[in-house]
């Protein structure tokens, strides 16, 4: 079990204030972590290949393909505010002209 000091130093270090209840709360579940990894490093794995990953994965990217799509026209006339063929938004950024930026 990690001791009040090993908890009290990762504390220090991530500098945050821990309570005594909240040493002895996290001494338990850091002892509790520390044991699943034991377990874990205690099978036998020498057989098992190293994997970047448990599932096999293949690439899941489609092929760069032009294809058609629908009217323009028919497109802006579904948005809520169109101008010159283009979707009209609201201003999000003031004006930045003279700003620096």
């Amino acid at each position: 079990m990690p001791s009040d000091m090993d908890i009290s130093k990762v504390a220090r270090l991530a500098r945050i204030a821990l309570t005594d209840e909240e040493r002895a709360l996290y001494a338990g579940q850091l002892a509790a972590i520390i044991e699943a990894a034991e377990q874990v490093q205690a099978l036998a794995t020498d057989d098992v290949p190293p994997t970047s990953h448990p599932l096999a994965s293949t690439n899941a990217f489609r092929g760069d393909e032009v294809t058609p799509s629908l009217p323009r026209d028919e497109i802006l006339a579904a948005a809520p505010d169109s101008e010159g063929g283009y979707f009209r938004v609201p201003r999000i950024l003031g004006d930045l002209a003279g700003s620096g930026s």
